[in-house]
């Protein structure tokens, strides 16, 4: 199906609408968040149509393709499935929570809303591009945007954690490109469908083996892959940029990169890693498994000695995706019963449920201390609170809806993801499964801990006039906590739309 029923290239318009709404936001001066918002709104709206035009069997739908470089393999080649309509819903709705929670920004706001809208532009590219050649533009494109939010309107320490995040990432894609290069020697392609094929039926390490005659050349590009990706996400212990990065960002562009940027590199484990090395990934899995247990763990713990509410929550993320990276591991194995592969469809299913839970949960905390920030004068330590509950009731209620969903509590949208992470990976690896337990338990502690440090207890005096939610921030909030309680009573909304796509894709896996 060449774009939607009357040949629409949607997913061009969905990625160029960001970046026109940018150019005028940034000659819009005042005008620019005004300008932001109807962007991102009619970006929503048009990443819900690419939702509703899925192809029930869960293979690509809304593709484009055009010849653009053929003797390198450049093709520009778009389509989505369950799980890349998913991430284009969830860049949309991030984006739009952002945009809203960046209403102090008084300093050229015309080029911060650009920035914001270019990196919407990045994601919705990442997210719907086949073709490795100009995924990667848009995988390197979203650092740009990032980094200047970052170093220009940043905490005091903006400048090393910009350049942090810059470099690391940077070099994390250093091997992404080498493994791709090769890829391209092998097999003269760059087309993530054809190279999955490829390596469906064993074809590619024929390749890879007769074009590089030394060697595990194969493992030595899946490990450059995972690195990548690794970064990205993060993976222990690649994830030393990350709490600098997401403390000193404005708290806006912190829900972006927590609620969005972290799940390119998830979205790359699946859409790219899996089904192009899912061979190699099965032979080193003890090992990756490790990593993905003490990123659970060590998040936790890390979070637990925070005393910065932004630094608490930047390694409570790390803890959260940690989950996903277990998952992935997990099921890197092959399934020589049913049972193995029910187990195997729960657990990606749970991946992909987690990634947009936790992109909307972790955003929506991220946005509630952006508002006490800006009730305090700037204060976030745990310790600087105490008793809001009082002066502020529904700021209180509203923000433990976002704490107890990242806890995981039954009947919200954080249990879901978790609970099928659980079920799949238990009978697949018991005990990385067992040990990732005390991750739930410590963030449960480290939740708790924020609620009664912040919201219990006597109210300090300056905090006596503490102004609670006013109706525009009741309202924008609304939404966000009713998809909360939406996905956690009711799941299938989304489980539904993903599961074929789950089973298509497992079905083409080779480990």
């Amino acid at each position: 199906m060449s774009g939607m029923a009357s040949g629409i290239p949607i997913l061009t318009l969905l990625t160029v609408l960001p970046v026109v709404g940018a150019v005028v936001a940034l000659l819009a001066g005042k005008h620019a968040r005004g300008v932001a918002m109807i962007t991102a709104l009619a970006s929503m709206a048009v990443a819900l149509l690419v939702w509703s035009h899925l192809p029930a069997n869960g293979s690509m739908g809304l593709a484009e393709v055009h010849q653009w470089a053929p003797s390198l393999g450049i093709e520009y080649h778009l389509g989505v499935d369950g799980l890349g309509a998913l991430m284009l819903v969830l860049s949309g709705i991030v984006t739009l929570m952002s945009i809203d929670a960046a209403h102090r920004v008084h300093r050229q706001p015309g080029l911060y809303f650009a920035l914001v809208l270019l990196l919407e532009a990045c994601l919705f590219g990442a997210f719907t591009a086949l073709n490795f050649f100009h995924w990667f533009l848009f995988w390197e494109l979203s650092l740009i945007p990032a980094f200047f939010l970052i170093k220009l309107w940043g905490g005091a320490k903006r400048g090393p954690a910009a350049t942090q995040f810059f470099v690391y990432t940077m070099a994390g894609s250093v091997g992404l490109l080498l493994a791709f290069l090769a890829l391209f020697l092998a097999t003269k392609s760059m087309d993530f469908t054809h190279l999955s094929l490829l390596a469906s039926t064993g074809e590619l390490d024929q390749a890879v083996a007769s074009q590089f005659h030394q060697g595990p050349v194969m493992m030595w590009l899946a490990v450059g892959v995972l690195a990548g990706f690794a970064v990205k996400v993060p993976l222990m212990p690649f994830h030393t940029w990350l709490p600098a990065a997401y403390a000193e960002a404005p708290s806006p562009v912190t829900m972006m990169l927590t609620g969005t940027m972290s799940k390119m590199g998830v979205y790359g484990l699946l859409r790219i890693a899996l089904p192009i090395f899912g061979h190699q990934i099965a032979q080193i899995r003890t090992p990756l498994l490790v990593l993905a247990v003490a990123t659970v763990v060590m998040g936790a713990w890390a979070a637990a000695a925070q005393k910065d509410l932004k630094r608490v929550f930047a390694y409570s993320s790390v803890n959260h995706l940690g989950y996903c990276q277990l998952a992935i591991f997990a099921l890197a194995i092959p399934a020589t019963s049913a049972a193995m592969q029910a187990s195997q469809a729960a657990a990606l299913n749970g991946v992909i449920l987690q990634m947009f839970n936790h992109g909307i949960t972790a955003a929506a905390l991220f946005w509630f201390v952006a508002m006490i920030q800006e009730r305090t004068g700037g204060h976030r330590g745990i310790d600087d609170f105490g008793g809001l509950r009082k002066p502020a009731p529904v700021f209180a209620g509203l923000m433990g809806f976002a704490l107890f969903s990242s806890l995981g509590l039954p009947g919200l949208n954080g249990f879901v993801g978790e609970f099928l992470i659980f079920r799949g990976v238990f009978p697949l690896a018991w005990v990385a499964a067992t040990v990732s337990i005390l991750g739930l338990l410590v963030t449960a502690a480290v939740i708790l801990t924020v609620i009664q440090k912040v919201f219990t207890g006597p109210v300090p005096e300056r905090l006596a006039t503490f102004p609670d939610m006013h109706h525009g921030e009741r309202l924008a909030m609304a939404p966000v906590i009713a998809l909360m309680l939406l996905i956690g009573l009711v799941p299938q909304l989304i489980v539904d739309s993903v599961n074929p796509t789950v089973v298509n894709l497992l079905a083409h896996w080779r480990f």
